[in-house]
């Protein structure tokens, strides 16, 4: 998605905190949640009162943490249509259109034993001469199917044209590491995107930055995924600077890598480094807890008498909570 900030949100006014990656369906983040400790966010949780639920499952094309960033945002939540490209293209003020837009990110594809998977998306410690470089070669190719593309971030780049305004995509977090043919967009809208992605490969390959880079030990960008479809709605207006939510990114890496020791780690230094001095706040807090499958908010407030009781003798453990996402 390219969005997803960290903000020191302490003395924010308005607060909005939607936590990615709290839970996941991992084994291995069930045994994490056993032994997890998180007496901050049990406090806060304890203050407060379910509001929206967001059920899905795993096979969405959209994670739980972008729709419930979406949604926060006012923008579409059609699965796979949540516009970021578009969204980014108007706050980089390119030459704006209706037209649809799209992330054309460089990745690898690796080739196991009866399927093809992305190893690396996006490409690591890709600089910006090396995606300018790539970026130069591949354009014709993307031109000749009418897909215009502008530079982005080092590896990343913007595309623009009319098919992407409805052509839902998977977020590169669905895709990494998973088999390619569950996620790729199988409409007919999208088979020039599967030719050119098989183009690409056999192009990227002959660039001589391929054997640099090979060289070196690095990983190469042997193709690219499109995601971030959608088109913005007519007349959209973010809401202000102090009322967008703020998204706490740091259980993405180890969750994604399935390093669960890490994990809890980083799990534990939110709890005491950021939603502790959340405790003696006064103003109401919400605060969206994202799985895989599913995310649920919360807002703080003066409990009632049932729900402190509720607390006291009906309250589930926070381990169960978390794997329910």
């Amino acid at each position: 998605m390219g969005i997803l900030v960290a903000n020191d949100f302490r003395d924010n006014r308005s607060m909005h905190l939607i936590i990615p990656y709290a839970s996941s369906t991992s084994e291995g983040c069930h045994a994490a949640l056993a032994r997890l400790k998180l007496p901050h966010l049990q406090k806060l949780l304890a203050r407060s009162t379910p509001l929206t639920t967001d059920v899905g499952d795993e096979h969405t094309l959209t994670p739980p943490h972008e729709h419930a960033l979406a949604r926060a945002l006012g923008l579409p939540t059609d699965d796979g249509l949540a516009p970021w490209a578009s969204l980014r293209a108007r706050e980089r003020n390119l030459p704006f259109s209706d037209s649809g837009w799209a992330f054309a990110t460089l990745c690898h594809w690796q080739v196991n034993t009866n399927h093809m998977v992305v190893s690396h998306l996006p490409v690591p410690n890709l600089n910006a001469a090396e995606s300018d470089d790539l970026l130069s070669m591949v354009r014709p190719y993307f031109e000749e199917d009418g897909l215009t593309l502008y530079p982005d971030e080092p590896g990343r780049w913007l595309a623009q044209a009319d098919v992407f305004a409805h052509l839902p995509t998977a977020a590169p977090d669905r895709v990494l590491c998973r088999n390619l043919d569950d996620w790729m967009p199988a409409s007919r809208a999208a088979a020039p995107l599967r030719r050119l992605q098989n183009e690409m490969q056999m192009l990227l390959y002959t660039h001589p930055q391929h054997d640099a880079r090979s060289a070196k030990g690095q990983v190469t960008a042997n193709s690219f995924w499109i995601s971030g479809t959608g088109v913005l709605p007519a007349g959209y207006t973010p809401p202000a600077s102090d009322a967008q939510p703020t998204v706490v990114d740091t259980l993405r890496t180890p969750a994604l890598a399935e390093q669960w020791s890490d994990w809890a780690a980083a799990w534990q230094s939110i709890d005491a480094e950021q939603l502790q001095p959340l405790l003696a706040r006064k103003e109401p807090i919400q605060i969206t807890l994202c799985g895989e499958r599913s995310s649920q908010t919360w807002q703080t407030g003066h409990a009632t008498a049932l729900r402190r009781f509720m607390h006291l003798f009906g309250s589930q453990p926070l381990s169960n909570l978390l794997e329910k996402l």
